[in-house]
């Protein structure tokens, strides 16, 4: 019984413990200047708003995967759905866009969207017969082939017009942080089509599934020129705070500025990341009440215990495939609001920038190096691993700086500098593997 008892007590100061080492090290990276610590509140802060993108994320990831048991390996796709909505939703519209083809591209979404509907509901409809297959596949030939009769001469007008600096449909001209729900929403639609056609699949099959979705998604952001000029970016995407000069102009921030004794360029570019900093963390904060409300509910009893067994939760009349339909877009529509916020804190989209290693394979290290099932667990995670993924870089160099001071010149030395830009993969790699081997439940297991 005292056993228990230690053991219980040690795992209530864990989480307060990790996360006040935490936020001592972007202290220490504000504060302290030596070969660790760059002693720059820019960087700390810089890191420390990605950071709480990240975090977010990750908690999108362990809704599917933690509450679920749903292996998602298309974040990417999901990020960069969330990351479309400030450039429709805020970027203002396009001059001569509408006149170029806007109608004729619009009915010719409407057309593809009416062919898929009207293919569901004829496999619906027709009963089990050998026509059934046939008669759908023409609908989609005919629907297909009039699609791009209709839609393929206007996104040429579109893309053709003023194809230097716009050559897409623009935006709406609404406030950006409209953009960050508007985010989730194309998240949890792209997901629900996910889920109504790949839930069904083994878990191994989803995660191929899913990861497959993720490129398209992807491939799509890069070639359609007519949504958000693909590989050419969206720029200048409004903020939601003072932009620096402005702040420099300001003749009460410069008093303001001298008041705490820094330079007024330096005042600004800080007071802008605290800012974001406090509009992330007040999004972090909400989404986390509501998580652990939600996963303390009987909602979240029953999705943990589908996720442990699903037969024996079948057999007791849950609705297994529902529930999760319900989390797999809830999971993704946290994403895409994630993916919102990020493009909003660049102030531009670029859809090259989505790679499968950074908003994937890091999301889901992220996950289970802070603890699966876990809320805070992810919180952590995200935080920690994105602080160490910027940070290792420069580590690596000064360690290599280090282990070759007393090395002579030639090819070995300049090998190992050289190798440094690998420091990143490789710690990652290793950190991944001495929680799986150490805490394989994460830093924060679930209770």
């Amino acid at each position: 019984m005292a056993g228990k008892r230690q053991e219980a007590a040690g795992s209530v100061w864990r989480a307060p413990v990790l996360f006040a080492a935490l936020a001592l090290l972007f202290v220490l990276e504000g504060t302290v200047s030596n070969s660790l610590f760059s002693g720059n509140w820019n960087t700390s802060l810089g890191i420390l708003n990605m950071g709480l993108i990240s975090a977010i994320m990750a908690l999108g990831v362990n809704m599917q995967w933690g509450y679920a048991g749903l292996f998602n390996t298309g974040v990417v796709g999901f990020v960069a759905l969330g990351g479309l909505a400030p450039a429709l939703i805020a970027m203002p519209s396009v001059p001569g866009a509408w006149e170029a083809g806007m109608p004729r591209l619009f009915a010719g979404l409407a057309i593809g969207l009416l062919t898929v509907a009207a293919a569901i509901w004829t496999w619906g409809r027709m009963s089990r017969s050998r026509a059934r297959p046939w008669a759908v596949l023409a609908l989609l030939v005919v629907g297909l082939a009039i699609y791009r009769y209709v839609l393929d001469p206007a996104v040429a007008a579109i893309e053709s017009n003023n194809p230097s600096g716009a050559g897409h449909i623009g935006g709406l001209g609404l406030p950006v942080l409209l953009a960050w729900p508007v985010g989730a929403l194309f998240a949890a639609g792209a997901a629900w089509i996910v889920a109504k056609t790949a839930l069904g699949l083994r878990s191994d099959y989803l995660a191929i599934a899913t990861l497959g979705i993720g490129e398209i998604i992807v491939a799509i952001l890069k070639n359609e020129d007519w949504l958000a000029r693909g590989v050419k970016n969206v720029v200048g995407i409004p903020r939601p705070v003072p932009y620096e000069i402005e702040l420099q102009a300001d003749p009460a921030f410069v008093e303001r500025a001298a008041g705490w004794g820094m330079d007024v360029t330096t005042a600004s570019t800080i007071w802008v990341k605290v800012l974001y900093a406090g509009l992330f963390a007040a999004v972090l904060v909400a989404l986390i009440v509501l998580a652990e409300l939600a996963l303390r509910s009987p909602w979240g009893r029953m999705m943990r215990a589908i996720r442990d067994n699903e037969t024996a939760a079948g057999a007791m009349g849950k609705n297994v495939t529902g529930r999760h339909l319900q989390i797999f877009i809830l999971g993704a529509a946290v994403i895409g609001l994630a993916g919102a916020m990020m493009i909003t804190l660049d102030g531009q989209m670029t859809p090259t920038t989505y790679n499968p290693l950074r908003y994937t394979f890091l999301i889901w290290v992220m996950v289970i190096v802070g603890g699966s099932g876990n809320n805070w667990g992810a919180v952590l995670g995200g935080m920690l691993i994105w602080y160490l993924w910027i940070k290792v870089e420069p580590w690596g160099g000064a360690l290599m700086q280090l282990v070759t001071s007393g090395m002579a010149e030639g090819w070995l030395k300049s090998h190992l500098l050289n190798s440094a830009a690998h420091m990143r993969l490789l710690t990652m790699g290793l950190i991944l593997l001495l929680v799986l081997r150490f805490a394989p439940r994460g830093l924060l297991p679930e209770r």
